[in-house]
């Protein structure tokens, strides 16, 4: 289903005590149209990846509002590596200066940082960067925010077929034994409750190859807004949309 603004805001309004209702554990963010946003103003793509930086801020300070436990933010995919060389340096320059600049007021609220995706392809100061924001927020627990970068789910589920391939042939596992909740602790997302809610902005209307494993019950919302207009706004009504829903997990309503 896609939300336009207008009905974002209704939804929003419709919260009572602006965030009543079924809250999600986690919350998942597929962040799209920034270079889009860039366009529609006559800017360069990086203009409009420095605007998502800060709406990355604004939906990380709303996830604590709300009380959301887990926050997932799909932030560079493996997909994105084929683009452009000069917008992937605009792209790791950008992370580069977010995780020396902004860690340290993330860790001051209380959110705890973890990564997912395949960090070797980064240089090595950013792979630094990334295991060093991991230490510093190690003991908070306000909000569990996880960042996706060099991440595809094919991938991720295919390295988690090849572990457990490896492990038959070693003998240490059962190939009867390797029940869904074991193949789900060889995924990168090991300890991370599964997505409630995915969410997606700019108006398209896929998974673009994102927790394919883990969002096979979650909630879809699409909402027609580039990602760098995206407030506290949309993402209450967000919220308020999944109130909406009756989750059933595949049984029959009651």
């Amino acid at each position: 289903m896609a939300v336009g603004q207008g009905a974002v805001r209704d939804l929003a309004e419709a919260m009572p005590g602006g965030g009543g209702g079924l809250v999600p554990v986690h919350v998942a963010i597929i962040m799209d149209g920034n270079g889009r946003w860039a366009a529609a103003r006559g800017l360069p793509r990086i203009a409009g990846h420095r605007a998502g930086a800060q709406a990355v801020r604004r939906v990380v300070e709303a996830a604590i509002t709300h009380k959301v436990g887990w926050l997932t933010l799909y932030a560079f995919s493996s997909e994105n590596w084929r683009r452009p060389a000069a917008e992937i340096v605009d792209l790791t320059g950008l992370l580069r200066h977010y995780l020396r600049s902004e860690v340290a007021e993330l860790s001051a609220q209380g959110v705890r940082m973890h990564f997912i995706g395949d960090r070797a392809r980064f240089d090595a100061d950013i792979q630094n960067e990334l295991a060093r924001a991991e230490r510093v927020t190690a003991a908070n627990s306000r909000l569990n925010l996880v960042i996706a970068l060099s991440y595809g789910a094919r991938a991720e589920i295919a390295a988690a077929a090849r572990h457990a391939a490896e492990a038959a042939l070693a003998g240490t596992l059962d190939p009867a034994e390797l029940t869904e909740d074991k193949f789900a602790s060889l995924l990168t997302t090991a300890g991370t409750p599964d997505p409630d809610l995915i969410v997606r902005t700019s108006g398209e209307q896929r998974l673009s190859n994102f927790l394919l494993w883990q969002g096979a019950y979650a909630e879809l919302v699409f909402l027609d807004v580039f990602w760098p207009d995206f407030g506290e706004a949309h993402f209450a009504g967000a919220l308020a949309e999944f109130a909406r829903r009756e989750r059933r997990f595949g049984a029959r309503p009651g």
